[in-house]
């Protein structure tokens, strides 16, 4: 009898590992990147890594203890400090919740550089776990990741790109308003390239 392959080494899983490297490879090097570059980065990198997430394997966890953390408090506020210098002005946005007939409620002010710093830790957590390559790790690191991207940094998620839109677009400023727009159009599109190669390698083997 064929044995049933692993989920954690399943196509989905996989292809997250790819799209969670690629989001805290550009948290990690944001200092490096223009801010209106990046925004445009993240505005397409966003979409694919929510999708990513959403067909991650349902999992059982294996151990009964939380899985090890491995981001700091300091980590988190270097990422922080970072994503803020460099979004500038477009850091804040408004928080808009419960639209209803009367228009939406605004309720004060986010943060994207803070909701990325959020999604990173839990992140690279989940990528630190899997990279062990133990079965039983991977399994929890990836039942944590899913069950941390329902209920906590999917809507982080969200709202950011929500807000990132309203600074890609402005109602004010005319079409196509951001230098580097190229630029990023093409760093996007390098690893989403790689990524489709990497994917005709593994069918032809």
């Amino acid at each position: 009898m064929e044995k049933k392959p692993d989920p954690v080494y399943a196509r989905n899983v996989l292809e997250f590992v790819a799209a969670a490297n690629e989001f805290c490879k550009y948290a990690e090097r944001s200092s490096e990147i223009k801010g209106e570059e990046l925004l445009r980065i993240l505005q397409r990198l966003l979409p694919y890594l929510y999708i990513r997430a959403s067909l991650l394997p349902s999992l059982d966890p294996v151990f009964e203890d939380g899985n090890e953390k491995f981001v700091t408090e300091e980590d988190w506020n270097i990422i922080h400090d970072s994503l803020k210098k460099q979004f500038g002005n477009s850091d804040k946005y408004p928080d808009i919740h419960d639209e209803g007939p009367e228009g939406p409620d605004v309720i004060g002010q986010s943060s994207i550089s803070e909701n990325l710093a959020d999604m990173y830790q839990d992140i690279k957590d989940f990528l630190l776990l899997y990279q062990t390559g133990t079965p039983e790790v991977m399994n929890d690191a990836v039942w944590e990741c899913k069950m941390n991207f329902e209920n906590i940094w999917g809507q982080k998620l969200v709202d950011s790109l929500r807000a990132i839109h309203m600074f890609v677009y402005p109602e004010d400023e005319p079409e196509g308003s951001f230098e580097n727009e190229k630029d990023a159009e093409r760093d996007i599109s390098e690893w989403l390239i790689s990524g489709r190669r990497k994917e005709s390698v593994e069918d032809d083997e």
